[in-house]
C-alpha cells in the first residue's frame, strides 16, 4: 500500500508560480514512477508530468518549459514547480504513483486556480 498527500495548491495570478508537493508513505521502495495529473471541470484527467525511479522525466506539451517535476528521496516527496501559470492551468492536481508497474494510487487532489 502507498499513501499520497498533496499540498501547495491555491490561487495565483497569471504569470505567477506555485509549487505542489506530494508526500508518499507506505511501500515506497516498490514505486516505479510518480506523476502529476490534473482535471479541469468537465474535462478528463490528464497527465502533466512524470518522474521515474531512474529520474527520467516526461511532460505534457502544454507545460513543457514552464513546469518542473523533481523529487527528494530523503523526504519521500515529489514536487511540481509551476511557473508562468496561465488561466488554462486551473484544475485539481492529483499526485499518482505506480507500484510494481500495475497498482495505481492517487492522492486526494489539490486545487490550483489561476485568475486575476
Amino acid at each position: 500500500q502507498v499513501q499520497l498527500v498533496e499540498s501547495g495548491g491555491g490561487l495565483v495570478q497569471p504569470g505567477g508560480s506555485l509549487r505542489l508537493s506530494c508526500a508518499a508513505s507506505g511501500s515506497i521502495v516498490t514505486i516505479n514512477a510518480m506523476d502529476w495529473y490534473r482535471q479541469a471541470p468537465g474535462k478528463q484527467r490528464d497527465l502533466v508530468a512524470r518522474i521515474t525511479n531512474d529520474d527520467i522525466t516526461h511532460y505534457a506539451d502544454s507545460v513543457k518549459g514552464r513546469f518542473t517535476i523533481s523529487r527528494d528521496n530523503a523526504k519521500n516527496t515529489v514536487y511540481l514547480q509551476m511557473n508562468s501559470l496561465k488561466p488554462e492551468d486551473t484544475a485539481v492536481y492529483y499526485c499518482h504513483a505506480i507500484q510494481y508497474g500495475i497498482f495505481n494510487y492517487w492522492g486526494q487532489g489539490t486545487q490550483v486556480t489561476v485568475s486575476s
